[in-house]
């Protein structure tokens, strides 16, 4: 007859459970760029760094500063958890997911007439990715998305990003419609973007004085959904010339944001 199998005590369970839970809150960056800027950045939490003695001859100097020890593996030993069609280039460093704060906090106007970005159900880490590069480029004060339904800090994500997910705030918020009415609290004028809007983006501003602007961008397909498009005081959409008016979310996101520097340089202008 075989044994029973004992029930695992309590204590035990529970410190399996929380050991999951961490590895589950840690993201493995990869890629030469996306490591360097990870090291640099004071606000990463940093746990584990694993290079090639190439890679590691390329980031000597981030590595230095940065205080972690690496760990130097041969190339055939790189034993990390990545997708296997990753492009690693030898380096891989386990953080914790960057905490920018409350939207509160980092949207709040102050002097300015900031941008913000929401995204609604975006969720192609590559989308996000560039997404977060052109916010940088063109000065958002953030990207705001749900928690649920959106692109979580991944590698693939910090890749695309191309060292903007450690300096532009991606904030991932519980509920996207609340935070839309905090911004909208605050003096933000927020603009959904959609394809058969009645008016472009440019009529949607042209009335308006030098305020917080936020935009609002939904998924490829199927868009922002109705609650979003509600807390939004206008609906725009970008003006199109031939027959075929659709964009991917990423491009359609850094026209927007141009256009909307362009329209704020104006103001300086006058």
């Amino acid at each position: 007859m075989a044994p029973r199998n004992k029930k695992k005590p309590v204590w035990i369970v529970e410190k399996e459970r929380a050991r999951a839970a961490s590895y589950a809150e840690t993201v493995w960056l990869f890629g030469i760029h996306a490591v360097r800027d990870a090291l640099e950045n004071p606000m990463r939490e940093k746990l584990r760094l694993v290079v090639t003695k190439n890679a590691y001859d390329r980031l000597a100097e981030a590595i230095d500063k940065s205080g972690v020890e690496p760990e130097v593996v041969d190339t055939r030993r790189f034993d990390v958890p990545l997708d296997p069609q990753s492009v690693h280039q030898g380096a891989a460093l386990e953080v914790k997911p960057l905490d920018w704060g409350s939207v509160s906090e980092i949207c709040a106007p102050r002097d300015e007439a900031p941008l913000v970005l929401l995204l609604d159900r975006v969720t192609d880490p590559h989308n996000v990715g560039a997404i977060l590069r052109s916010a940088e480029v063109f000065g958002a004060r953030a990207v705001i998305a749900p928690m649920r339904h959106s692109a979580p800090e991944t590698g693939a994500l910090a890749k695309t990003a191309s060292g903007a997910l450690e300096r532009q705030p991606y904030m991932r918020i519980r509920n996207l419609a609340k935070a839309m009415t905090a911004l909208r609290e605050m003096g933000y004028f927020i603009i959904g973007l959609d394809g058969e809007a009645d008016i472009t983006l440019e009529k949607a501003v042209a009335d308006l004085p030098n305020v917080p602007i936020a935009l609002a961008l939904g998924a490829e397909g199927p868009g922002l959904r109705d609650l979003t498009k509600e807390t939004c005081h206008r609906m725009a959409k970008i003006p199109f010339a031939g027959a075929f008016g659709s964009l991917n979310v990423s491009n359609a996101a850094a026209v927007s944001l141009y256009a909307m520097n362009r329209w704020k340089a104006d103001f300086s202008t006058d």
